[in-house]
């Protein structure tokens, strides 16, 4: 499962953010501009709460489990721990 928003910060500017959930574990990357390459991205807080928000938009639309959304959001507990 495929999590994506844009994220614009005063140094880094705007850029896309993926965060993949598969097989229990959480990886991400990013990307800034059209051609340019995935880099491995180092979330913070706020990305963690992005990635709740998104996850938590898609289990009354039956496209996540509440089980998954449970260990997604384990799995982010455990990582801002």
């Amino acid at each position: 499962m495929d999590f994506g928003w844009w994220k614009t910060t005063e140094t880094g500017g705007k850029f896309q953010v993926n965060a993949r959930w598969h097989g229990g574990n959480l990886s991400w990357s990013r990307k800034q501009g059209h051609h340019a390459p995935w880099e491995v991205f180092e979330p913070d807080a706020g990305d963690f709460a992005q990635l709740m928000e998104e996850a938590a938009r898609r289990v009354p639309r039956r496209l996540l489990s509440p089980k998954q959304f449970a260990a997604i959001k384990s799995a982010a507990d455990r990582a801002l721990a």
